[in-house]
């Protein structure tokens, strides 16, 4: 396997194509098993979170989902093949979920929010199986009874693919707890993109996405919420990277100033 280690956590340089085929291996093969879309966020939490770092370690894939990782990857003389983000999974692979019939599950935002995205993706998309949604409570991560809700309508659809959008690393602790118990093949944490696909948040323009300036787009759509984790958080990106980079220099015998 094509493993690319930077800042600890081990990415598997795969573009879409590369993830499809993951896809459908552990699909046809009804493993059970998560894919984790790392950006600059997670690997800031990755620092103070054990639980996080245990999540990390026990996935079955994990790509890069940002600009200033990919960047980061040629720096270190150790190229990442493509961005692949979980607001684009739709956008780049829902030909292929249609064609497959695969059977998805949309977990998470507010009400109403997954039910409109299934709507505006039938739009393009008009055989997409999307055989389930569902906006849990909030708090529902420590709420048993939501819970056992959840993985027994999980049970019941029996999804090939579970989205789950509530924000990490919530989501993917949430995938982490429970994935052996509603058994389906591949789950995935998204983030916002069912609010992007609803209408509900505007994304990024194409160009903002392509030269790493998405979260500045993001902040100023929701300062309130996000200033921390973009202004304060991420901010300890450089820092990070600039122990990669003294980390390698001095792995090849050179000294970096």
């Amino acid at each position: 396997m094509n493993q690319v280690n930077m800042f600890d956590v081990n990415f598997n340089n795969y573009d879409f194509m590369d993830l499809l085929e993951y896809i459908d291996t552990t699909i046809r093969e009804r493993n059970h098993s998560y894919i984790l879309t790392c950006n600059v966020d997670h690997v800031i939490k990755l620092r103070k979170d054990k639980e996080f770092r245990t999540v990390y370690s026990e996935a079955g894939a994990v790509v890069a989902d940002g600009m200033p990782l990919i960047w980061a990857s040629k720096m270190l003389g150790k190229p990442l093949k493509q961005k692949v983000s979980g607001a684009d999974l739709f956008s780049r692979l829902g030909h292929a979920f249609q064609q497959r019939k695969y059977r998805l599950f949309f977990l998470g935002s507010a009400e109403g929010v997954p039910e409109r995205a299934t709507k505006n993706l039938k739009a393009s998309y008009p055989d997409i199986n999307i055989v389930g949604c569902y906006s849990p409570s909030y708090g529902f991560e420590n709420n048993e009874e939501e819970n056992k809700r959840i993985i027994s309508m999980l049970n019941e659809t029996r999804p090939d693919i579970v989205f789950v959008g509530v924000g990490a690393p919530k989501q993917e602790k949430w995938i982490y707890r429970h994935y052996l118990s509603y058994r389906a093949p591949i789950s995935i944490g998204v983030g916002a993109t069912f609010d992007f696909l609803s209408g509900s948040v505007k994304r990024a323009p194409d160009f903002m996405q392509k030269t790493g300036l998405e979260w500045f787009w993001r902040l100023s759509q929701e300062p309130g919420r996000l200033w921390k984790r973009y202004l304060v958080d991420d901010a300890q990106f450089l820092v990070l990277l600039l122990k990669e980079l003294r980390k390698r220099e001095k792995a090849n015998g050179q000294s970096f100033e």
